[in-house]
């Protein structure tokens, strides 16, 4: 390679012509995406378009009708539950999804209580370091129902950062956040942004990550490219700091909130 030459960056995950249909209703039609090492990329779009199925599609929780999905050049074939990807991808849901007769700590350290050879004490000490990394230290022993929304969402977070020390590469390199704002009020919300940038900055925690939002404050503080998908497709795709600019009209009625354009208002 000459000194003018530069390696050639390769998609960490990479989407080719996905598509997917629901009933009559042709949600992703032809998808090309890809994700590389360090992205912090917001998916957005109206309601119904398919932002929250493409992140499903991603972690191997939905089988695409069409395409291939590629994980480090590696082609998937079937679920995540058919075969270990070769980069490890964790979800926080919309919900937190936590489970309401399990407490924070045995939420958080679920996989490790089921799944791994571990002191119960050694898991509980994992636990609490990643409580602390969400800012929520010493209240494993409350349960769900005695968290706010907020503390759900972050208690989410230190489930899907939880990894076990014994099997290292296991641990989520890509974190897919699926509206982690969603019915929170601006200073929860301003929380939450601010924990997922500093999970990306945090050494030995995942430093790539895919969000679907609808909130403006999170889409210009958690995200550094933009895709906006609109009747199944990839309409428009930037910078952050590009959509002031953008003639595209979409992305012009969509961040002003307009009801006049060429988004159908539904009802």
């Amino acid at each position: 390679m000459t000194h003018d030459q530069s390696p050639i960056l390769k998609p960490l995950i990479e989407l080719k012509g996905i598509s997917k249909t629901f009933g009559k209703n042709k949600v992703l039609d032809n998808i090309d995406l890809q994700i590389y090492q360090g992205d912090a990329i917001g998916i957005i779009g109206p309601s119904g378009t398919g932002k929250s199925t493409i992140l499903r599609i991603i972690a191997g929780l939905l089988q695409p009708d069409q395409g291939d999905i590629y994980i480090q050049g590696q082609k998937r074939n079937g679920l995540i539950e058919d075969g270990a990807d070769p980069v490890s991808i964790g979800m926080v849901f919309q919900q937190a999804a936590l489970f309401d007769s399990l407490n924070v700590d045995e939420n958080v350290g679920f996989s490790l209580y089921q799944n791994s050879k571990l002191e119960r004490a050694h898991i509980h000490q994992l636990v609490n370091e990643k409580l602390e990394m969400v800012g929520l230290p010493e209240i494993g022993h409350l349960y769900p129902s005695e968290l706010s929304g907020g503390m759900r969402k972050r208690v989410s977070f230190a489930r899907a950062i939880m990894s076990n020390p014994d099997h290292p590469t296991d641990s989520s390199e890509v974190l897919l956040y699926d509206e982690p704002t969603a019915g929170l009020d601006p200073i929860a919300s301003t929380v939450i942004e601010d924990l997922i940038r500093s999970l990306q900055c945090t050494q030995g925690v995942c430093s790539t990550y895919c969000i679907v939002t609808h909130q403006e404050s999170t889409i210009r503080r958690t995200a550094d490219k933009l895709i906006f998908l609109y009747q199944g497709k990839v309409q428009w795709q930037g910078k952050v700091s590009e959509i002031e600019h953008t003639d595209n009209p979409l992305i012009r009625q969509f961040m002003s909130g307009s009801i006049h354009g060429p988004i159908q208002v539904v009802g």
